[in-house]
């Protein structure tokens, strides 16, 4: 597949994101509602894809967010630059004492066990990053003068605020003004859309993005919810796509928007918090790629998998172009960081190149 990228040489960034990132505060093996101390992590959807961009695959990678200028906001820059992700980008909004003005979003996050599922509460209005407009950000210096090859955001950014919605639109135009390659992970919320306008006011602003998108992410929900597809034969008692159903689906969407260079989505049966089925597929070029099928994966913690399974497909688009690759460095990728606590990832890429060859959980000395 060619996605014609900008030159290495002429960008400084191989890729950079746009959306909130915020502090995750986990209670561990125990509750939210019983917890007396939590660890605390960075995390956030369009984030993570560019955290592990930088960690696991060596790539050069920056996010572009806000934050209120307060000790809360240096502690989650201070997690960011552990991560290795460039900070330049971040805009520092003035706060007062109370978050009134604005603040830092939080995000309570327990892991469920067996017949428990994973529970998140989110504690996120009025945030810096949701009140941003494009002004905020110079995206024409981001794109145009400092280089950027690959621009990644999301549905659940988009979903934040009304201004939200204006500065992923802008951001999309002006990175691909300049030539760099745009992907979308749709991650539709119905909770965080119900303030703005609901599915109707998700479709207008996801049907506008989906003009300008190289690779699209997303699941069956994702597709009906934002873009008004349906997917036939889907078996929606085993939340299992069928290929065929969504071949049709796919077909219809490149008729429609013809730009879409991939779009991929993960395969998932829940049959515990603990026990799932992994898979993924990526459309390229009118042909679907399957990867590899993780059965009876053990999870230690599902939040950002999906995102895990994003930036290692972008890494394989970026660095192989072959579709078939990328598809499995993603579907790896996602299954590796699900044995891992926290939302970004903590593989490395000589452990995802393994798993992809087919090594096993054996003892490493």
């Amino acid at each position: 597949m060619e996605l014609n990228l900008r030159p290495k040489e002429t960008c400084r960034f191989d890729a950079v994101s746009l959306g909130e990132v915020m502090l995750r505060l986990d209670p561990g093996e125990g509750r939210i509602r019983t917890a007396r101390s939590f660890r605390a992590w960075e995390g956030g959807g369009e984030y993570n894809v560019v955290r592990g961009l930088r960690r696991c695959f060596g790539m050069k990678t920056a996010v572009i967010t806000a934050f209120a200028d307060n000790e809360v906001g240096m502690l989650m820059e201070d997690f960011i630059l552990q991560g290795g992700v460039d900070t330049s980008f971040i805009k520092w909004m003035k706060t007062d004492g109370i978050g009134r003005i604005c603040r830092n979003g939080l995000n309570f996050t327990e892991r469920g066990f067996g017949i428990r599922g994973a529970v998140g509460c989110s504690d996120r209005f009025n945030t810096a990053i949701s009140k941003a407009t494009p002004k905020d950000f110079d995206f024409d210096h981001i794109f145009g003068e400092v280089g950027v090859r690959w621009l990644h955001t999301g549905g659940i950014y988009a979903a934040l605020s009304e201004q939200s919605c204006e500065t992923v639109l802008a951001a999309i135009r002006t990175a691909k003004k300049y030539g760099t390659i745009v992907s979308y992970d749709l991650n539709y919320r119905p909770s965080m859309w119900s303030a703005i306008g609901g599915e109707a006011k998700a479709q207008e602003v996801n049907k506008e993005v989906a003009k300008y998108v190289d690779v699209m992410i997303g699941n069956e929900e994702d597709f009906t919810a934002c873009l008004g597809f349906e997917i036939e034969g889907n078996d929606a008692k085993l939340k299992e796509l069928n290929l065929d159903g969504y071949k049709k689906m796919i077909g219809e969407a490149a008729k429609i928007y013809p730009n879409f260079k991939a779009v991929a989505t993960t395969l998932r049966t829940v049959r515990t918090a603990t026990v799932n089925d992994w898979s993924a597929i990526c459309w390229a070029d009118g042909e679907i790629h399957k990867a590899k099928d993780y059965k009876g994966l053990e999870i230690l913690d599902r939040v950002g998998g999906g995102d895990s399974f994003a930036s290692g497909l972008i890494y394989g688009l970026m660095t192989t172009g072959d579709t078939g690759a990328a598809v499995n460095y993603g579907a790896a990728h996602g299954a590796l960081a699900m044995t891992m606590p926290g939302d970004t990832t903590m593989a490395s890429k000589k452990e995802v190149e393994a798993l992809m060859g087919g090594a096993g959980a054996r003892v490493q000395r």
